[in-house]
């Protein structure tokens, strides 16, 4: 066998097995291969085993000093592209305002579409990209991105437009979604902007490839059941696919929906019922779970242990955004959800890499497998459970993608 790089001196490489839950009970397991090697061909894994098992050639070889080697993390929700700050409704809420309160009064969500709104283009892709970048050295080399700062087809087709021009300057992947976040807030009547929404915006994104899956917010300040189903079903016509935020604030019904429909993933989750949960582990749908909003917002967490207990396939995410949760670090989310939704270092890799994928629909990311594309992360450390352990600095040494060295540790 022919190389274009081999990597050599791996301590401990660390991958799931297999292309990720098929079915909810499914629950993927660790390989982890001692002083391994990792031959790479056109930017693809060609081969994977013990270093002394190597019996081809490389044009280049790289020994990484005896180092721990990780699949590429995917981050499966983030609202990255946003103008402005929330610094106002921090310090509200740290006086004591709620979430909901601050909402009502015009602020949270309301007051990022305000700011996004009357950035450009150019504004908005200059503030997301050191956010992509962190995103990128914290190891992730997969990156979902909402739009969903918009009151209009206009201002939610602009951030899908910008999220495609940060695609094409950053080595990392950049799945696109259509989020529907909230209803204006200047009128009662949501007709006019739903029927928009499913006869004017869903299709012009489909038909301009601007995003991947639609994403819809159902709770009591936001989106009703009915309207949900109503744009995920114009989804679903223009061949996209659905996710749904749900079960964040209060049970609406949004999570038993999702189910229904066949979502990719029902996202938050923090105020799941026993029953619901077992309702996610008998699909085939995934519970994405963002342990950065429990923290910032002092909510209670998702039950991520009950959840992967049932037989759930659980994800993780950082939710990354101005209002709920500014955590610009994927292998932080995995930690947090270590301390904060009761899951094992082990489950918290599966949940960061093979499941994130598929809670995008993708089957070929988050695993170190030949035929796949090379992503991976080089550790600082020999043993890959500091990428879950540490606090503080990066664990991350090196970020590779698609064979290329992306982006050395922001120490």
């Amino acid at each position: 066998m022919n190389a274009d790089l081999l990597v050599t001196g791996i301590a401990q490489l660390v991958t799931a097995e297999g292309p990720g839950p098929k079915r909810g009970a499914e629950m993927r397991r660790l390989k982890i291969v001692e002083r391994a090697a990792v031959a790479i061909a056109r930017g693809l894994i060609a081969w994977v085993g013990e270093e002394r098992d190597w019996k081809g050639t490389a044009a280049e070889v790289i020994d990484v000093g005896g180092r721990a080697v990780a699949p590429g993390l995917v981050d499966p929700h983030t609202h990255a592209v946003w103008a402005g700050d929330r610094l106002a409704d921090f310090e509200a809420r740290t006086s004591g305002a709620s979430y909901e309160a601050i909402l009502a009064a015009g602020g949270g969500i309301r007051s990022t579409i305000r700011a996004t709104a009357g950035a450009s283009e150019e504004e908005l892709i200059a503030v997301a990209v050191p956010r992509i970048r962190a995103l990128v050295c914290s190891g992730a080399t997969v990156i979902e991105v909402k739009s969903g700062y918009g009151f209009s087809s206009d201002a939610e087709m602009k951030m899908l437009r910008v999220v495609r021009s940060l695609a094409a300057n950053t080595p990392a992947r950049l799945v696109p979604t259509l989020l529907i976040h909230v209803p204006p807030a200047e009128t009662g009547d949501r007709a006019p902007y739903l029927s928009d929404v499913c006869q004017t915006l869903i299709p012009a994104v489909a038909r301009e490839e601007l995003a991947q899956a639609v994403d819809v917010f159902v709770e009591k300040e936001a989106w009703r059941v009915a309207e949900a189903e109503a744009m995920l079903q114009a989804a679903r016509q223009h061949g996209l696919g659905i996710k749904l935020h749900t079960e964040q604030f209060h049970r609406v019904g949004g999570l038993e929906m999702g189910l229904r429909m066949g979502a990719l993933s029902v996202d938050h989750l923090e105020a799941c019922s026993s029953e619901q949960i077992t309702s996610v582990a008998a699909a085939s749908t995934i519970a994405t779970i963002l342990p950065g909003v429990s923290l910032h917002l002092g909510l209670p967490s998702a039950p991520g242990r009950a959840l992967i207990d049932a037989g759930a396939a659980v994800a993780i995410g950082t939710d990354l955004n101005p209002g709920s949760s500014p955590l610009f670090s994927t292998s932080m989310a995995l930690a947090l959800a270590v301390r904060l939704n009761g899951l094992t270092a082990q489950e918290a890799l599966v949940a960061g890499t093979v499941n994130a994928a598929c809670a995008l629909g993708l089957r070929d990311a988050g695993r170190i497998e030949p035929g796949l594309r090379a992503d991976f992360l080089v550790l600082q450390s020999s043993d890959w459970r500091d990428l879950v352990y540490t606090f503080g600095t990066n664990s991350v040494r090196e970020v590779w993608i698609a064979g290329q060295r992306a982006e050395e540790a922001c120490l």
